[in-house]
């Protein structure tokens, strides 16, 4: 981890955050990513909703397959990130293991709505 972090330094790379949230707020996460555009840091968040309609995951069987790989990307989005903002007025499940993950990597995590910080 401190390689990378190093490695991150001496590129000269702006600050990483990742969003995360429950995909029911996408508009919000979109929101978010201009704010943290414009305030300087490069932003990683989930690329698409795949509750909407999309031939990507008209297949149950191959939707479940790419729900597999697409949560296996977002963590490692988590572990380049140099900190987590989680956006919306839910945690779910999904979200709740992020800030886990995101807390025992040392991650600093933000909230849109620190009310919902299951660790607060």
């Amino acid at each position: 981890m401190e390689k990378l972090a190093e490695a991150k330094r001496q590129l000269g790379f702006p600050r990483i955050v990742v969003i995360c949230g429950s995909i029911r707020f996408m508009a919000e996460m979109a929101e978010a990513d201009q704010r943290e555009t414009v305030a300087g840091r490069m932003v990683l968040k989930p690329g698409f909703d795949p509750k909407s309609s999309h031939a990507l995951w008209s297949d149950p069987v191959e939707a479940e397959a790419l729900k597999v790989r697409l949560g296996e990307l977002h963590r490692s989005k988590i572990v380049l990130a140099d900190e987590v903002l989680v956006v919306g007025d839910y945690i779910g499940d999904s979200t709740r293991a992020e800030i886990a993950a995101a807390r025992s990597l040392g991650k600093p995590v933000r909230f849109t709505h620190p009310d919902v910080d299951p660790d607060a």
